[in-house]
């Protein structure tokens, strides 16, 4: 009963802030621009973070022309595609390094935007090949004098370390169940294998041809022209313009006198295009975010970023634990004003006890609430194994999802031992007590034993899927044995139920948990830790229980759009591990 009052009050305050700032705008309101100026760098997130009120250190601001987010550019476009007095705005693109699945949205908040009637034009230094679709959903495309355009197409890069392991006397053994399941072949193989190599082809063959279709759309040509252009790239801003794709050059001085906002001859005073900002300074009456006097429902977001691991904490983004996401998903069970769940998934893989222990608390809130899995870049192997226990799985177009399947095996660093000076007698008691020695190889005995607990791990896994999605494993393990999917193929398959963006996922949880998705609040559960020891887990992940990492999800890599895991850099952390190890006794026990 207290909110009332209280609410009632902060709307009282505002409309006398507003009422009394009034006067002010209209007078302000003869310098309305015609044009507003955005700046897109980065990956803008969907939706706008929650900051602390209250914070110490310095945090630095965001400039006033950045887009924070894609939630809060949608609503500054549609604010200003009502303005008569706007002609349009000014998208301004440095360093952008959007993912797929942002990058489409991106397109279709211009396209809404130009459908009612106004104008876009882009403008960019430099611009590569990911963010030059954006460019293209533009009226016009403008480049600095100096500028390029790095438009050469995707590239993807599968190595093989076997060899090189071999030469320091590090031998890697691992098994694996399905052909597919090309992970351990990063440290197994003298080459890469033709399965690993027609994977990544795959994949490249989609993003590739999407690509030529939004550049073809955008510039108004054929794809055998674009394909042509692709192959000529990279472009300086002249060549660019000449080729056609860009429509002119335009130093960042002079943009007001080309978008006719100034005349050349007025003098040499500098005119800034403005920012949304002062764009809501120049209306007598700008939109104003009341307190609403019923709270808003909320929609649970929970974060599974990373390689999923047992443990607590967290890597920003590189690793989720167990105890971190299990904690969260209790967290948004309980929470009565959330009405529904969505979980985020960016995982090439992990743990299997992990994610086993993952997946039965997203079934226990299932039966609470809706949980709807949302995957926009990689969800494989044990990241697919969590999204199964939701209701509803959705997925971008061009995700990276399945890799349904499991090795296990360590790395032989004997002759390396060897070699710099360090002798090891192995003592067990126990037939298989020392199968994840780094001192010697698997025995027959330990490898029919691995063997034997991956098959029964595989069949668990296939036994989950099948559960979840209404098959049989007979019908699953024609999909797995460590196949990977674009989500568009993933849908025909029946291993994804919807494709659609975020906003559409989130409306959707809301829709099922029947309550209105017009204003929503979206809490986020389980935030990353930033201190994780990436030794220990690289360790744990050698072992047995690993559902396999997915390895498309890097061969692929950032450029991409999918969640990069850097094998080779792991790798050499782990090395110099065990290098740090030799010069150290064993401890006793």
């Amino acid at each position: 009963m207290l909110r009332l009052p209280f609410i009632a009050l902060v709307n009282l305050l505002i409309l006398l802030r507003t009422l009394l700032g009034a006067p002010f705008r209209l007078l302000g309101a003869r310098h309305r621009p015609a044009y507003v100026r955005f700046r897109l760098t980065g990956n803008p997130p969907y939706r706008e973070q929650r900051q602390p009120r209250f914070q110490l250190g310095g945090s630095s601001r965001p400039e006033p022309a950045a887009v924070t987010s894609l939630e809060r550019f949608r609503e500054s476009l549609r604010l200003l595609a009502k303005d008569a007095r706007v002609k349009g705005i000014l998208l301004e693109l440095e360093d952008l390094e959007v993912t797929a699945a942002r990058r489409d949205a991106l397109l279709a908040v211009l396209a809404e935007f130009r459908a009612a009637g106004k104008r876009v034009v882009t403008w960019a230094v430099s611009v590569g090949t990911d963010a030059y679709p954006v460019m293209c959903a533009a009226d016009e495309v403008l480049l600095a004098p100096m500028g390029r355009v790095e438009l050469t197409g995707y590239v993807a890069e599968a190595s093989a370390l076997g060899d090189a392991l071999s030469r320091v006397g590090i031998h890697a053994h691992f098994v694996r169940r399905g052909d597919y399941k090309t992970a351990p072949e990063l440290w197994t193989h003298k080459a890469v294998s033709d399965i690993q190599a027609k994977t990544v082809e795959t994949f490249l063959d989609e993003r590739y041809a999407d690509l030529v279709d939004a550049v073809a759309r955008g510039r108004r040509k054929t794809p055998e022209e674009v394909k042509a252009l692709i192959d000529q790239g990279p472009y300086s801003a002249k060549r660019a313009v000449d080729a056609g794709l860009a429509d002119a050059l335009v130093s960042e001085t002079d943009l007001p006198v080309h978008l006719g906002l100034v005349k050349a001859e007025e003098g040499e005073e500098e005119t800034e295009l403005e920012p949304m900002s002062t764009y809501l300074e120049t209306l007598p009456f700008p939109p104003v975010r009341w307190r609403p006097l019923r709270r808003r429902p909320r929609l649970a977001m929970i974060p599974i970023s990373g390689l999923i691991t047992q443990g607590r904490g967290g890597g920003a983004g590189r690793f989720a634990t167990s105890e971190t996401v299990v904690k969260a998903l209790r967290a948004a069970g309980r929470d009565r004003r959330s009405k529904a769940v969505v979980l985020h998934i960016s995982s090439p893989g992990g743990v299997a006890l992990a994610s086993e222990q993952i997946l039965e608390v997203v079934q226990r809130v299932a039966r609470k609430k809706p949980v709807i899995a949302f995957m926009d870049q990689v969800c494989a192997s044990a990241g697919y194994m969590v999204a199964v226990g939701a209701k509803e799985i959705w997925s971008t177009p061009h995700a990276v999802v399945g890799s349904i399947g499991v090795f296990a095996g360590k790395f032989e660093a004997s002759v390396l031992l060897e070699r710099v000076g360090v002798h090891r007698k192995l003592i067990a008691r126990g037939e298989n007590a020392g199968v994840f020695s780094n001192s010697r190889g698997f025995t027959p005995h330990e490898r029919a034993s691995l063997e034997a607990d991956i098959e029964e791990m595989y069949q668990a896994f296939l036994g989950h899927v099948a559960k979840a999605r209404g098959r049989t494993t007979e019908e699953i393990h024609a999909l797995a044995e460590g196949r990977v999917y674009s989500g568009m193929r993933a849908k025909d398959l029946g291993l994804v139920d919807r494709l659609g963006g975020f906003e559409e996922a989130c409306r959707h949880a809301l829709g099922l948990a029947k309550v209105s998705a017009e204003h929503f609040e979206l809490k986020t559960f389980g935030a990353p830790v930033q201190r994780f020891n990436l030794l220990k887990l690289l360790m744990s992940t050698a072992r047995a229980q690993v559902y396999a990492l997915c390895p498309v999800s890097w061969s692929l890599g950032g450029g991409l759009g999918t969640e990069e895991f850097d094998v080779p850099v792991a790798w050499r952390t782990w090395l110099s591990g065990l290098l740090a190890e030799l010069k150290e006794p064993e401890g006793g026990g």
